[in-house]
């Protein structure tokens, strides 16, 4: 089956956002159930987690369901960087009672194990941001019945993208919560929102676009398949859910969050995301353009997140979410999609009596 034949053939057109740290195969499987796709975020996996994670999902339910991957490639910087990186952050330790880590030996994930893995395990999708795969492990995913979606920041990644051979495209509007999957260019250029970039991508590539940024209600889904998204995914709506894993310092934020809360930054990780802005991002900001680069310094403040976890301060945790975070409402994953989806049919009677169609 095609992607476009998948995605048309859902009940409800909707993809659950694999959020690393906020979600696991819980939440993928209720929405799925649900009649929508949920993902697996796998990039926090270890390879030989990965084949597990899968066979329980499909063991669990016949419904389709993606698996993402971060493509990070191996990096070694040098030493003084690490270390002037490890002493930028040394105040942030220290108020927190620790001393910074030591410079560690690895910085990100296996990729290449990992992605073999995914291969093994042959999820029916599986979709990958912050770079492009090779075209032959895009004909290896598909040769062994995996589709594959890209993620695009910007009309030049999905044209890469469909360069390489994938069965659709991810279109990740500026809105989004989490990390920016761009790849090709940072700043301006693939600050993009998903109201000029769903539209623009469709008119570059001969693709199903998936609308991704900003989508909170059934009103967001009307609007992105009146756009011509073949569905549309949706990640912060869900942050609030019962299925999701967000912790509670994380969730108190969402809950307490005001009027227009979130931020990119490159502080906590070294690339940028939108979160809810607090002390750490207004305080790291002068010296955003001074930290390392992802991995390594998403690597070095790990601990750092950890013990404010562990102490409750949510002022030095990445609380990743969207713009339209305010919007999040709790309740189990499956009734939220079902709910979304009869307001999206209820906008677009609206849209259909107004434009007399």
């Amino acid at each position: 089956m095609s992607l476009r034949g998948l995605l048309a053939g859902l009940e409800i057109p909707i993809l659950q956002s694999p959020m690393l740290g906020a979600s696991d195969g819980a939440l993928a499987l209720a929405v799925s159930e649900a009649g929508a796709m949920g993902a697996l975020a796998a990039a926090g996996l270890a390879p030989d987690e990965i084949g597990p994670a899968v066979a329980t999902l499909r063991a669990a339910s016949d419904r389709p369901f993606s698996v993402n991957l971060l493509i990070v490639p191996r990096v070694a910087p040098e030493p003084a960087e690490v270390d002037a990186a490890l002493a930028r952050l040394a105040p942030w330790y220290a108020e927190l009672g620790l001393e910074p880590p030591a410079a560690p030996n690895q910085f990100a994930p296996d990729f290449d194990a990992q992605f073999a893995a995914v291969l093994a395990a042959a999820p029916p999708v599986a979709s990958f941001a912050f770079d492009v795969l090779a075209p032959a492990r895009v004909k290896a995913l598909q040769a062994a019945g995996t589709l594959v979606i890209g993620t695009a920041t910007s009309v030049a990644e999905a044209r890469a993208w469909a360069a390489a051979g994938a069965d659709g495209i991810c279109a990740q509007g500026a809105e989004a919560g989490g990390h920016r999957g761009t790849f090709l260019a940072e700043g301006e250029g693939s600050v993009v929102a998903t109201l000029a970039l769903v539209p623009a991508v469709l008119a570059a590539v001969d693709l199903p676009v998936i609308a991704a940024g900003g989508i909170m209600d059934g009103r967001g889904v009307a609007a992105a398949l009146t756009l011509g998204a073949a569905a549309a995914q949706m990640g912060t709506a869900f942050l609030l859910s019962d299925e999701a894993t967000v912790s509670a310092p994380w969730r108190a934020a969402i809950e307490g969050a005001g009027d227009d809360p979130t931020r990119l930054t490159r502080a906590f990780t070294g690339r940028y995301a939108r979160g809810i802005e607090n002390r750490f991002m207004r305080e790291m900001r002068a010296l955003e353009g001074e930290v390392p680069a992802y991995p390594v310094q998403n690597r070095l403040t790990q601990p750092m997140r950890a013990a404010a976890l562990a102490a409750g301060d949510a002022q030095m945790m990445s609380l990743w979410a969207g713009q339209g975070v305010r919007q999040a409402e709790a309740g189990p994953a499956g009734e939220l999609v079902r709910r979304w989806w009869a307001e999206a049919k209820i906008a677009a009677q609206v849209v259909a009596q107004r434009t007399g169609a």
